[in-house]
C-alpha cells in the first residue's frame, strides 16, 4: 500500500510538473535529492558505527547479563512466559538500549533476534504469543533517552542547535512507551478476561 501511495505522489509530482511546462524541475530534483541522500547516510556511517560498535563492546563483556539481572523483575512482569534465561531476554535487552539511543537501525537485528528466541517458545506457531504481541509495543514506542540518529541527521543538515530535541522526544517517547505498556497490560491481565466472559 505504502509503495502505491510514493508511486501516486511521484508521478502526480510529474504531472502537474510538466502541465505547468517545468519538467526540467523533475529531473534537477531527482538528482539534487539523490546526492543530498548520499551525503546524509555518508555522514552517519560514522555514528552509527560508534553505537553499534559500544553496543557490540557491551555484550561481549558481560554488561548485557548484568543489565538482564538489574531489570528482571521488570522483564518478568512483561514477558511472564519467558524463562528467567532464556536467550530471548537478552536479544530484547539489546533491542532496548538501541532504541534508548535512538539507533532504530541497531534495533532492527536485536528485534528481529528477539522474535525469533520468542518463536521458539511459541507453542501456536500461526498465532503471536503475548511476549511477542508486548515485546513489540514496546519496540515500536520505545524511550528514547539519547536520539542519536536524529541528531546526527540536524547535524548533517547544518542545524544551529541539533540537540534542542532531546527533551521533547525523551517527554514523547515516555509517556507513550508508558501508555502502550499499561494498555499491554491491562489487555492482558483484565480486558481479555471480561472479553471472554462476555463471549461466553
Amino acid at each position: 500500500m505504502l509503495n502505491l501511495i510514493w508511486l501516486f505522489l511521484i508521478l502526480t509530482g510529474i504531472g502537474v510538473a510538466a502541465w505547468n511546462g517545468r519538467i526540467d524541475l523533475v529531473t534537477e530534483t531527482f538528482f539534487s535529492g539523490a546526492n543530498e541522500g548520499v551525503a546524509v547516510c555518508l555522514d552517519l556511517i560514522g555514528l552509527m558505527a560508534l553505537w553499534l560498535g559500544m553496543l557490540e563492546i557491551a555484550k561481549q563483556a558481560g554488561l548485557i547479563r548484568i543489565l538482564a539481572r538489574i531489570i528482571r523483575p521488570l522483564t518478568g512482569i512483561l514477558f511472564p512466559g519467558v524463562p528467567p534465561n532464556h536467550p530471548a531476554l537478552g536479544a530484547i535487552i539489546m533491542n532496548v538500549s538501541a532504541n534508548i539511543l535512538g539507533l532504530g537501525n541497531a534495533a532492527t537485528p536485536f528485534g528481529l533476534k528477539a522474535m525469533e528466541e520468542l518463536q521458539k517458545l511459541n507453542s501456536e506457531p500461526d498465532t503471536a504469543t503475548d511476549a511477542m504481541c508486548t515485546f513489540l509495543a514496546a519496540n515500536t514506542s520505545c524511550i528514547t533517552l539519547v536520539p542519536a540518529t536524529i541528531v546526527g541527521v540536524r547535524v548533517a543538515a547544518g542545524s544551529v542547535n541539533p540537540t534542542e530535541i532531546v527533551g521533547p522526544t525523551l517527554f514523547a517517547t515516555g509517556f507513550s512507551m508508558l501508555v502502550v505498556l499499561l494498555t499491554d497490560y491491562c489487555w492482558r491481565n483484565f480486558f481479555r478476561v471480561w472479553y471472554r466472559r462476555v463471549k461466553r
